[in-house]
């Protein structure tokens, strides 16, 4: 019996077992994705939506500060950042990547709650690529537009 893309399989010596599963290697969307997202359950239902759709791997951020430190250590390929976070909001986590010169070229797509036309120029003027409101859009749809910017991207 072959071995299935997304199926776990175990992997170690003695007593040391690793669980991995297996990725699709034919994946197109083979790239790191961060989600920003400070309400849990959006967020997995996000982080399952994606990984499903064959990104590499997710991250999950559930503040502003937890998100420029994973911004850092990850390095991902592209971010979907919510703007009303604690600790730091998306504005703020905006104006350091547009600041910084290693980090400037990852793509931001913001996914928030404020619908505001002042809100929405602002962080594509801070550099988001995009910008959707999650009541206005559903998941899978939000999932497709990331795939496409990760096509584009490509």
């Amino acid at each position: 019996m072959g071995k299935k893309p997304g199926n776990l399989i175990r992997k170690g010596r003695g007593d040391k077992l690793t669980l991995i599963r297996i990725l699709n290697f034919q994946s197109k969307f083979y790239m790191k994705l961060l989600i920003i997202e400070d309400e849990v359950d959006l967020a997995k239902v996000l982080e399952e939506k994606f990984v499903n759709e064959g990104f590499q791997v997710v991250k999950i951020a559930h503040d502003g500060m937890e998100a420029t430190s994973l911004i850092k250590s990850f390095r991902p390929d592209i971010i979907l950042l919510d703007l009303l976070l604690p600790k730091k909001d998306g504005f703020q986590i905006l104006e350091e990547l547009k600041d910084d010169p290693e980090l400037k070229h990852i793509p931001v797509i913001v996914l928030s709650n404020l619908g505001e036309d002042e809100e929405i120029k602002r962080a594509l003027s801070l550099g988001a690529k995009d910008y959707y409101v999650k009541v206005q859009h559903p998941i899978k749809e939000i999932v497709e537009k990331v795939k496409a910017y990760a096509m584009r991207g490509k």
